[in-house]
């Protein structure tokens, strides 16, 4: 295997591994904000423990998150340096930023947070909550302006062989980037919300702490119905874009191979990238495809065999991708009503509660097939259109990386069962008791 497969495949790894934490900080730092607000605001004690509680688990995914995410931002460097030296003055700046400002922010107040509860007022103590959220998401704002510059480069100039920033304002309020964070925050509050609600089930089905978790059940219910409807409407915007930005991206989503008005959709449909066709292609929806990707149903889509073979991303992993996220992001809405209907008599609907556990794993898979979609349809470009990711591997022996990939898979297989074994313990205890 060579250097450039091996660096890809240690980038994958570090990427979604550390993006199993990343979605549930974001949204359980709002819930929490939310707890205590509303405990400040009613003075039911009952909201303090349930911030308590579910800041336990918010604690042990954001050390964990930590912890990978640093050394993913190492490989710009080690693996991917002259990518690093190519866009450096755009990339850097942004990821600069990232660190400086908003990660800087969110750690020191979640020192303020944890060793504060005794020590600050209780206003004083929600305000620290609400700027670890507020520095949480503003972090992810950066990271993703970043990588939507990836996505779709603007505000650059080519300069000296080398991409340099030509206009900042452009690269801060790059649409494309700005869609893809709406979409990843949205999808991020909706996992927290199945999360709060898959542990409150499974404390409701023990009949422990009832009044307690159906609370948090009803809190993680409307968090989970409000974003999965949300992330499903502006996924559709987003697709749009896609289809004007990325049509090849598009193409392979859909495993569309001939240039067509009135697109259909394929409801089964298996691709066959060798022979340039589908070798299943059943039950089509006539210009559906089109009115997807254009709202439109008489639009021309540009099939995968208008694009140059070497242009086109890997065919079946962006189609199954995307079909795995547009599955489960069909059901998360469906699921969200179910809960939403049977939100008071909780304790009557054990199937509910029992389907509702198990979903815990659901909005993850969606999430980590969203990114694979983004990062492998936007192959074989690692700048959308102006450098290409076989450009901008390190010119190291691939050895070494062989070595830290196996290190890597070896210390995240670790940390991955440290944080099911610590989160499951502390789901499991249930909160502290309440005053008498």
């Amino acid at each position: 295997m060579d250097v450039l497969m091996l660096s890809r495949l240690q980038f994958a790894v570090a990427t979604f591994f550390h993006f199993i934490f990343v979605p549930l900080t974001l949204g359980l730092s709002v819930l929490l904000a939310i707890m205590e607000t509303r405990y400040v605001m009613t003075g039911d004690e009952t909201y303090k423990r349930m911030a308590k509680f579910w800041g336990k688990l918010f604690l042990i995914n954001f050390a964990l998150g930590v912890v990978t995410g640093i050394t993913l931002e190492f490989q710009f460097g080690t693996n991917w340096s002259r990518y690093s030296e190519y866009v450096g003055d755009i990339f850097g700046s942004l990821l600069a930023i990232e660190a400086t400002a908003a990660f800087f922010l969110e750690s020191t107040f979640i020192a303020v947070w944890v060793f504060g509860w005794e020590r600050l007022s209780a206003k004083m103590h929600c305000v620290a909550i609400w700027l670890v959220a507020i520095a949480s998401n503003l972090s992810a704002v950066w990271i993703i302006l970043a990588n939507g510059f990836m996505q779709h480069p603007v505000g650059y100039v080519i300069r000296n062989g080398r991409a340099e920033l030509a206009d900042f304002m452009e690269v801060v309020t790059n649409i494309f980037a700005w869609n893809q964070f709406l979409h990843t925050i949205f999808g991020a509050y909706l996992l927290a919300g199945f999360f709060v609600m898959g542990i409150s089930a499974w404390h409701l089905l023990r009949k422990q702490n009832i009044d307690f978790f159906t609370k948090s059940f009803r809190i993680g219910m409307w968090f989970g119905l409000i974003f999965s409807i949300l992330v499903a409407v502006q996924g559709h915007h987003h697709g749009n874009e896609v289809a004007q930005i990325q049509p090849a991206k598009l193409a392979a989503m859909e495993s569309h191979w001939e240039t067509q008005t009135y697109a259909p959709m394929y409801l089964l449909v298996m691709p066959d990238e060798e022979n340039e066709t589908n070798s299943i292609q059943l039950l089509g929806i006539p210009g559906m495809l089109s009115i997807l990707a254009y709202n439109n149903p008489a639009a021309e889509v540009k099939g995968l065999k208008d694009f140059p073979k070497e242009d086109r991303p890997p065919v079946l992993l962006t189609f199954l991708s995307f079909r795995l996220m547009v599955g489960l992001g069909t059901l998360f809405p469906l699921l969200g009503i179910w809960a939403f209907i049977k939100r008071k008599k909780l304790m009557e609907n054990p199937l509910l509660l029992r389907v509702m556990m198990y979903a815990i794993p659901l909005p993850y898979l969606a999430l980590e097939a969203g990114w694979a979609l983004a990062e492998i349809g936007r192959q074989p470009w690692i700048v959308y259109g102006l450098m290409r990711t076989s450009d901008a591997v390190s010119p190291i022996d691939p050895s070494q990386v062989t070595m830290t990939l196996i290190a890597f898979i070896l210390v995240y297989g670790l940390l991955g069962a440290l944080d099911i074994f610590l989160l499951a313990k502390y789901a499991k205890k249930g909160p502290e008791e309440a005053k008498a």
